[in-house]
């Protein structure tokens, strides 16, 4: 077979009102080189990152392109120079698809801030279609105990939710504030329950739903965004895609406090929230406000560990490969519990 079934973005859109904000078409299936593989797509988790390419706020590196960084499959063609991989293994591939391996900050450990650094579904075809081609080194083994859909939010929701708890620099007993929960923070929490057992973990969220499954999953305390919570927090980690949650928990910081947005880009920008944050109140006291750019590999190999010790199971909602769109509608419309999963 020459072609295969693909989702693509073929221009900027805004995917309330677009009935079909992708394209479903048939492509030509990739060629692989020397040290590639190439997957059989089983699976590929939705992130909020599609919905922005899609309306624009993160560029696509050319359009149309094949959208989806989650993906996970069975190897079923591997290039000449190939040694991790053979045929018939189960693997899976996130974010990063490639970066330089050379530059300041490649050599230190941070080849997530690479300047060469390209991203699945961003920069190159990503796993929004039946067959994903990647160079060997960017690519994990899927762990053992989890099947392909379990496996799939494991390699952005849950690789960029381990990178944002490191950042938080959280310690055991040190209280940790949650902003948003979905397919990331969900995961965080399950992380963070393992990691610093007598940690009290704080949950702020929109909706009931997201709410409901943060006590079903451990929480110490939800409530909504602009609930004051019953004590003050060390760190907290947003994952919204708007600006007035985060800097509306700065307030409940501790002092030495840290904030990490998980996030590449915002939907909204409220100069008049931004202009209410009051100094003394906010952000005096040595508060600090950090981002989380992009995973490296370590973060991936070093979470998939963690998932398949503890293990760490997500959350998820499945979807057939012919309902993209459908269930990016649904996590716009914060239709959320967990994480989304296309089957394939």
């Amino acid at each position: 077979m020459k072609f295969m079934r693909a989702w693509l973005i073929t221009e900027i859109t805004d995917v309330e009102k677009d009935d079909r904000p992708l394209k479903l078409v048939e492509l030509r299936k990739p060629q692989i080189k020397e040290k590639e593989i190439l997957i059989k797509v089983k699976a590929c988790a939705v992130c909020h990152t599609e919905i922005d390419e899609l309306e624009g706020r993160v560029l696509p590196s050319f359009f149309p392109i094949v959208p989806g960084h989650q993906v996970v499959g069975e190897v079923v063609s591997i290039g000449k120079e190939v040694k991790k991989f053979k045929i018939g293994d189960r693997v899976g591939a996130g974010w990063i698809y490639f970066s330089c391996g050379k530059c300041e900050f490649c050599q230190k450990g941070f080849e997530n801030l690479c300047e060469d650094f390209k991203a699945t579904g961003r920069d190159v075809n990503g796993g929004y279609a039946e067959y994903f081609q990647i160079n060997e080194d960017f690519a994990f083994k899927l762990p053992e105990n989890f099947t392909y859909e379990e496996s799939a939010p494991l390699f952005c929701a849950g690789a960029i939710g381990y990178r944002s708890l490191k950042l938080s620099n959280i310690e055991d007993g040190q209280k940790l504030g949650l902003i948003g929960f979905g397919a990331a923070n969900h995961l965080v929490l399950k992380i963070a329950r393992y990691l610093y057992p007598n940690s009290k973990i704080f949950v702020f969220s929109r909706t009931e739903r997201e709410r409901e499954l943060a006590k079903q999953l451990g929480a110490y305390w939800t409530g909504d965004i602009e609930e004051e919570p019953p004590e003050k927090i060390h760190s907290a980690i947003d994952t919204t895609p708007v600006w007035k949650p985060p800097f509306y928990i700065l307030r409940h910081l501790l002092p030495k406090g840290r904030l990490v947005i998980n996030a590449i880009r915002k939907e909204e920008i409220d100069k008049e929230e931004i202009l209410k944050i009051d100094y003394s109140r906010d952000l005096w006291l040595e508060k600090e406000i950090k981002s989380v750019a992009n995973v490296t590999r370590r973060d991936i190999s070093e979470f998939l560990e963690i998932a398949e010790k503890i293990p760490i199971k997500p959350e998820i909602e499945i979807y057939s490969f012919e309902k993209a769109n459908e269930a990016l509608k649904d996590i716009k419309g914060r239709k959320i519990k967990g994480a989304k999963v296309l089957k394939f």
